[in-house]
């Protein structure tokens, strides 16, 4: 997996304080950007766009002989960050990737259909909104300067692992594709969860799909 966790934090030196006084609460401040960099040809990485979905000339990896997948889609998310320290506030700058692997991605012949391609562009799909819940997340927490780079990292593995566990639900719910009506139920519960983005791009608390059968609404009705 590619886990860019890359961290600059970088402090000013504040004024030596008398022992008598007290400083002031720092405030946490943590500002999400996503990762919108033009598309490259060139590169290796398609970074998740709205607009641009899934080509079959993105999956650039040769497919195995054997096994029973007909395409593999291999998506992930990762964060880059760094924080700025200014007076009693402490500003973390995080930016948010979600991306797809070409060179690890790939298709048989037979199966280069729309319903088929939907099928691996809802994969994508699925990896942006952990990715947002991932957000939603941090934002909500109560962050202090001694350790909020530790209470990060771990809700970044926390958040990989439960997209680990929505990818299997998803195919193990549409039989890796082969149930149009088990599909069907995850596109309407993926599109509902990111229709219900909140103006800075994060879910809201507590949501819950409402077109999907109890298996799928059960798999994604997550507490913050």
């Amino acid at each position: 997996m590619f886990l860019l966790l890359t961290f600059i934090w970088c402090c000013l030196l504040l004024p030596v304080r008398s022992l008598k006084e007290t400083p002031p609460a720092t405030v946490i401040k943590v500002v999400f950007t996503p990762d919108r960099r033009p598309e490259d040809p060139e590169s290796d990485s398609l970074f998740y766009q709205p607009h641009r979905k899934l080509r079959w000339s993105d999956f650039k990896a040769t497919p195995p002989l054997r096994g029973p997948s007909a395409a593999v889609s291999y998506t992930s998310f990762a964060y880059e960050g760094n924080s700025l320290h200014k007076k009693d506030t402490l500003q973390i700058n995080l930016t948010l990737q979600v991306f797809f692997v070409k060179s690890s991605s790939w298709v048989k012949s037979f199966a280069k259909d729309n319903y088929s391609l939907e099928h691996e562009q809802l994969h994508f799909d699925i990896t942006w909104l952990v990715a947002l819940r991932f957000q939603q997340r941090i934002k909500n927490m109560e962050l202090t300067a001694e350790d909020f780079d530790s209470i990060i990292q771990y809700q970044y593995i926390e958040s990989f692992r439960e997209m680990n566990r929505l990818q299997d639900a998803y195919d193990r719910e549409t039989n890796h594709g082969q149930s149009p009506s088990a599909q069907q139920n995850w596109k309407r519960s993926i599109g509902e969860a990111l229709a219900a983005l909140t103006l800075e791009g994060a879910l809201t608390p507590y949501f819950r799909p409402l077109s999907a059968d109890c298996s799928t609404v059960s798999t994604f009705n997550t507490d913050w």
